[in-house]
């Protein structure tokens, strides 16, 4: 069936549209990273500055410890990551294949775990880890989100796609659960599992609003919290040194987003299991 010119037009015009809206604020962010302070301040506004002011750059990252910031973000993120990796999976796997007494009743509870904001738990979570001594550690950037419900709900989804004859044929083979939800599961859900890899570390490296309230030095906070002191360089907003600093930000999240995105599609095209 031939397609209408006209149609295909307004197709690459509404994509061009919608291109501009997400791109234009994230190239802005990069050209202001690379202007004098004067130049963030002409207006009509200047999107290529006359000189690349790579220090900028420097000057953002010896503001403060960003070294420690980074490596206290990494820690959380990964962290994190790995540790609801360690219970989405038993918890989805169980929800999924297992019929137990209570077992949607639970998964319900589960669920409405979502619709809680964090805002409203904070307070509860602030005084168990005070009372812990963990405040101001990164324990306390990483515990409370030991798990997901979230990464339940699209796990349970997508084991409950693999067909019972393969599991049947597995415990033939003497394999045993934990076996089969590591050999033949998790593969299959390779793609759920780097796209909510994805979200949650960007989610959290990203958080600042529980870094804040957890912590109260240097030692333990992380990127975000790094970021908001940018504004008190050279006794003012100094907008060039502070969307440099947002770069620093940004650019492990470009990196990890085109990292899972190919991962995603070698997941996809990948057809047998191993």
């Amino acid at each position: 069936m031939k397609k209408n010119p006209i149609w295909m037009v307004l197709n690459a015009v509404g994509l061009l549209l919608l291109i501009c809206i997400f791109a234009l604020p994230f190239v802005w962010m990069i050209s202001t990273s690379f202007k004098t302070l004067g130049e963030t301040m002409t207006f009509p506004p200047k999107w290529i500055p006359n000189q690349l002011l790579w220090e900028n750059f420097a000057k953002a990252w010896n503001s403060g410890p960003f070294l420690k910031y980074f490596i206290n973000s990494t820690i959380v993120s990964i962290g994190i990551l790995l540790l609801q990796f360690a219970t989405i999976i038993p918890a989805a796997y169980a929800f999924a294949r297992f019929k137990f007494k209570g077992n949607q009743f639970f998964f319900g509870i589960t669920m409405i775990t979502l619709m809680i904001p964090t805002q409203l738990i904070f307070l509860p979570v602030y005084l168990q880890m005070s009372s812990w001594g963990l405040l101001d550690t990164l324990w306390a950037l990483i515990l409370p989100f030991a798990s997901s419900a979230f990464g339940i709900f699209l796990l349970r989804q997508s084991f409950k796609q693999v067909p019972e004859e393969l599991l049947e044929a597995a415990r033939l083979d003497q394999a045993s659960e934990w076996k089969i939800m590591l050999r033949i599961m998790v593969p299959m859900a390779k793609p759920v599992l780097i796209t909510f890899g994805m979200f949650s570390f960007i989610g959290h490296w990203n958080d600042y609003f529980w870094p804040l309230v957890m912590t109260t030095s240097d030692a333990a906070r992380t990127l975000p919290l790094g970021i908001t002191k940018l504004r008190e360089v050279d006794g003012g907003v100094a907008w060039n040194i502070l969307m440099a600093g947002n770069l620093i930000l940004v650019v492990p999240i470009l990196f990890v987003f085109f990292f899972a995105q190919r991962q995603i599609i070698r997941a996809f095209v990948y057809t047998g299991v191993k």
